[in-house]
């Protein structure tokens, strides 16, 4: 896991890709796939120590599917080659995207970016690397998210249910930036999320 930490550069988030999270927030449906940026000193490795709530901040979990990149993609087509997106993802991890959610609304309200909101040290936990065989294709096959709180689920839905597949979403981001070797995209959280 320390090489994850070490090489990776940026962690790009994918906003609203779940129905069930689009509507429990009250947020719009995107047309196309919206992400934000969490910096790399967010990321926490397991086992590397506790995660630090800030003063005032309340934090909500959102847990999601990571993909570890290990080659460049850069400037795809608009519906770029399924075999091509496959060989350029290294690894999987579960992730836990947390959000200083009081920080969140107010900065929604008033157009801003949420950096503040999403960016704290510490606010990207991080499963071990999962081996890319174990999850041939999320979007198709499906693979069950859960997350439990001192014993209690708070989150639970499949990656069948992502409005946009990962095909289609390192696509739309690397028309925009370049996706290195090392970074980590997020592709977006279920309902249930909660402090």
């Amino acid at each position: 896991m320390a090489s994850i930490r070490a090489n990776c550069r940026k962690i790009v988030c994918i906003g609203r890709n779940y129905a069930s999270h689009i509507a429990e927030l009250s947020s719009p449906r995107p047309s196309q796939p919206i992400f934000f940026l969490k910096p790399a000193s967010s990321l926490l490795p397991p086992s590397s120590g506790p995660i630090i709530r800030p003063r005032g901040v309340l934090l909500h979990h959102e847990i999601e599917l990571g993909l570890v990149m290990c080659k460049p993609l850069r400037n795809l087509p608009l519906e770029p080659d399924p075999d091509l997106i496959r060989s350029a993802i290294g690894a999987y991890v579960l992730a836990i995207d947390l959000t200083a959610r009081n920080i969140q609304t107010v900065a929604k309200r008033d157009g801003l970016p949420w950096t503040v909101a999403k960016g704290f040290d510490g606010f990207c936990p991080v499963s071990a690397p999962i081996p890319k065989d174990r999850i041939p294709d999320p979007a198709a096959r499906g693979v069950t998210l859960w997350l439990s709180v001192n014993g209690r689920e708070r989150q639970r839905g499949s990656t069948s249910e992502m409005i946009f597949g990962v095909e289609c979403l390192l696509g739309h981001v690397s028309r925009v930036m370049t996706l290195e070797v090392g970074d980590l995209v997020l592709t977006g959280t279920p309902e249930g999320v909660g402090s």
